[in-house]
């Protein structure tokens, strides 16, 4: 398939006003394609002379093409792409009757049915360029044009689209026409749905999953209407700009490749955050932030839009920063930064600091599938943590005015940086021009490190600046709590300017100096010696679980780049995490601590001892929480106790008994999760995953039936895992990662040795045959990750030299052999 360049894209721009969509689905034409015409109406500017350009479509077969009622040869396609020539100034209707595939891939229009019940569902995934692969288009985002939809349907399906909709009769559903949008952002989700429906402002919202998830959509259906209708009202207080659409529906849809989609009054989401089984309040938090987040698309993507991608940081980053923001200021989850700080801002961190970073606003982003790979942790998370510092620097009711101004100036339109950062320089006095230079258009992670010079009782302060940014910070001063040994006590907290002046004056010498307390900006920090030694003592007894997550960050940093052991991190948790009560900290640093320590960073010698240590951490967690006053913790430490074992005893005995003593009763997840477990430790069989699969026959069993399967310590059963993955194509993306979840796994390197070098060949091809989403579970999930050797290493540059893997699959390859290397310097400072 060719892809669309930014050149062609300005071209095409520049020759086409694009003005009316007419798309006719119907749905009802079988299992494999459903069938796709569509109008456009548009005009060609100038004056004079005839212009040539383009239309994408990616048919199965392409029936008919007429041009202002003159028929086109069909057979002129050429991949995705149809030319029109010989084009007049003036106003031009093409005409378009295909057929088109349905995905199994999460890409184009997705079909599912549901084994619980045999129901099926369809829904759209449009994003960047997979528009063609539904209806015919000039799909790029400047061509904003009104979108006509009238879909048919089979009897007894609800159909849904980015407005109110309406049905006519016979299976015909015939939605109200959009406002300008982009063609990414149209949306269509058809089946059987379970509807919740009530009314906001004067405006229908409404919630939607499937039939077999109804009971857990409706017990949650309070709290997300909740969710939503706070966020609503919260962004009415910030923006000027009302909501720009008739309607708010939410649906949770099977197989979805991202979060969510914030298409136009029908965002779409994973299923899975329609819980079915017991969550911490984190994932409760977690799920409102996606609530957020999509809802402030309506105005940053939807209203206004990126002109081209490479500012997708106007999308997202400014998502991400106000879908956490809100969340803490409009719902009862007011402590979102501690969870932003431990699990986004790390993936921030590590993706600015491998071979494959970019800028946050890169200038020049060449094509789409060079754009996609920027969806990534610096255009997420490092973008949302330069916003807050922007905030921080500027001030929330400039940041906001210049926000209004923006969409005022852009509304229903598209827009550059440097629309924005004009859109700020008009609320400000402040140079946003050379903030902007410094902070969107660089790469890399800043350092910055405190110095105290001078006598106790006239002490000052220095930091160190490693790196080229402007930073405005807190610095944490704390003393040692005299009445309790155990804790700290805040001091000050400074307001700090970094590059500064001269040193800051501080008095007596603190305990604990934390630089970039309250997490505003986007920096490594590290400690002073006394620091450091105050905080491996009493770390759990810092008062503000924010204050908490930066050191925890700085520790997990300071372990990946060879400053502090992997003992001397699994010490300071095993002697702090007993005792910390911030669920998404105790979550964050498990997971670090098992993924990234226990599974990667020590060799096979040394990770029974650190497994070990995690479980009796975990044991610490559980007994701490038999009063029943903590589930959330409990259940986190549940879960990893689970992934942590060595042994099966325990785990077999409480999925004998179906609980946990004490708590709590073992819902499908726990099951699920402790089966994997039992069958990466060789005790459990096929028979038994069977058995639990008819227990519980849901999409989510099937996934957790094909991850038991795969890690089953069997040479058979790699083997058709491994067929399943790379040798057929009928495996859905969610069940192809759950195959690649299951098949490697640290106690079985010895068995799986012979794929490692399988991987790179095979999943090359994979990735060529099935796109952009196979290719990115492939790098993800299916990478021999605990491989952690020279050979392998080895063999994946390789494959990067010489074996031509699409841009999805070069990234992700591209990315896991950096954090290999990195592995391995790691062991290697280990040894010394």
């Amino acid at each position: 398939m060719s892809v669309l360049t930014r050149d062609e894209a300005q071209t095409r721009a520049r020759l086409l006003d694009v003005h009316h969509y007419t798309i006719d689905l119907d749905l009802t034409r079988g299992d494999e394609t459903f069938d796709s015409r569509t109008t456009i109406r548009f005009t060609v500017r100038g004056e004079t002379g005839t212009t040539d350009t383009f239309v994408e479509v990616k048919p199965a077969e392409l029936r008919t093409v007429t041009l202002d009622g003159h028929p086109l040869d069909p057979a002129a396609l050429t991949e995705n792409r149809l030319a029109l020539k010989n084009l007049t100034p003036g106003e031009h209707e093409l005409r378009v009757d295909a057929a088109m595939h349905y995905s199994r891939t999460g890409e184009g229009m997705h079909r599912f049915t549901d084994p619980s019940d045999g129901e099926t569902y369809v829904y759209t995934q449009l994003f960047m360029d997979d528009v063609q692969r539904v209806f015919a288009a000039f799909d790029q985002p400047d061509l904003k044009a009104v979108f006509d939809l009238t879909v048919t349907a089979p009897a007894g399906w609800t159909v849904l689209a980015n407005g109110i909709i309406e049905h006519t009769g016979d299976g015909r559903w015939k939605a109200a026409a959009t406002p300008l949008v982009s063609t990414y952002l149209v949306a269509v989700a058809a089946g059987p749905w379970h509807s919740v429906r009530t009314e906001h402002r004067g405006l229908p919202f409404g919630l939607h999953c499937r039939r077999s998830l109804a009971r857990h959509l409706d017990a949650d259906a309070d709290e997300l209407f909740e969710v939503t209708r706070g966020c609503f009202d919260r962004y009415h207080e910030k923006f000027t700009e009302p909501y720009p659409f008739d309607s708010y529906d939410q649906a949770f849809v099977p197989e979805f490749n991202a979060g969510a989609m914030e298409n136009p009054g029908l965002v779409t989401f994973r299923d899975e955050f329609v819980f079915r089984s017991a969550v911490t309040d984190t994932e409760r938090q977690t799920r409102a932030m996606v609530i957020a987040h999509e809802m402030a698309h309506m105005w940053f993507g939807d209203l206004v839009t990126l002109r081209w991608w490479d500012d997708i940081w106007l999308n997202e980053s400014f998502a991400e920063y106000m879908g956490y923001q809100t969340t803490a200021e409009a719902t009862r989850f007011t402590d979102t930064w501690t969870d932003f700080g431990v699990t986004r801002k790390p993936w921030g961190y590590d993706a600015d600091q491998r071979p494959t970073t970019h800028p946050v606003a890169p200038e020049n982003v060449e094509d789409t599938a060079s754009a996609l790979l920027n969806f990534d942790g610096i255009s997420y998370a490092k973008g949302a943590s330069a916003l807050r510092q922007l905030v921080t620097w500027l001030g929330e009711k400039d940041f906001l005015a210049g926000i209004n101004i923006h969409f005022d100036r852009h509304k229903f339109a598209n827009a550059t940086l440097a629309d924005f950062i004009d859109s700020l320089a008009a609320a400000t006095d402040r140079d946003v021009h050379a903030w902007a230079d410094a902070w969107l258009r660089t790469t890399g992670v800043d350092t910055l490190t405190p110095r105290i010079t001078g006598e106790n009782g006239s002490r000052a302060l220095t930091v160190d600046h490693h790196g080229t940014r402007p930073h405005r910070i807190a610095v944490g001063l704390y003393d040692q709590d005299l009445t309790d040994e155990g804790r700290l006590t805040l001091r000050e907290r400074l307001d700090l300017d970094v590059p500064q002046g001269e040193p800051r004056p501080i008095g007596k010498l603190p305990a604990l100096v934390v630089l970039n307390d309250g997490d505003l900006s986007y920096a490594k920090i590290r400690f002073d010696a006394d620091s450091f030694r105050t905080l491996h003592a009493r770390l759990s007894g810092l008062p503000d679980p924010l204050t908490r997550a930066v050191i925890w960050n700085a520790l997990r940093d300071a372990v990946r780049d060879g400053e502090l052991t992997t003992d001397a991190y699994l010490d300071i948790a095993r002697a702090h995490l007993p005792h910390e009560t911030d669920l998404a900290l105790v979550d964050g640093v498990l997971a670090f601590a098992s993924a990234q320590v226990a599974d990667r960073y020590v060799g096979p010698e040394q990770r029974p001892a650190a497994l070990a240590t995690l479980t009796d951490l975990c044991r610490d967690l559980i007994r701490r929480t038999e009063d029943g006053d903590h589930p959330g913790l409990r259940l986190i430490a549940v879960r990893h106790r689970i992934a942590t074992a060595a042994h099966p005893h325990t785990l077999a005995a409480w999925l004998a008994d179906g609980t946990v003593p004490g708590g709590p009763e073992l819902d499908p997840e726990l099951r699920w999760r402790i089966l994997t477990r039992l069958a990466v430790l060789g005790a459990t069989d096929e028979t038994a995953i069977a058995a639990e699969l008819e227990r519980d026959p849901s999409a989510t069993g099937r996934e957790g039936a094909a991850r038991c399967r795969a890690a089953l310590p069997d040479p058979e059963a790699k083997n058709r895992a491994w067929e399943a993955m790379f040798a057929s194509d009928d495996l859905s993306n969610y069940l192809f990662t759950a195959t690649a979840q299951g098949f490697w796994q640290p106690e079985q390197a010895q068995l799986v040795q012979d794929f490692v070098p399988r991987y790179y060949a095979e999943a090359v091809a994979v990735a060529a045959r099935r796109g952009p989403a196979i290719a990115e579970a492939a790098g993800r999930w299916a990478f021999p990750v605990h491989a952690v050797d020279p050979d392998n290493l080895r063999l994946g540059r390789a494959c990067l030299d010489d074996a031509e893997p699409i841009p999805a699959l070069r990234r992700k390859l591209a990315d896991q052999l950096d954090d290999l290397a990195r592995a391995l310097r790691v062991r290697e400072a280990r040894t010394h």
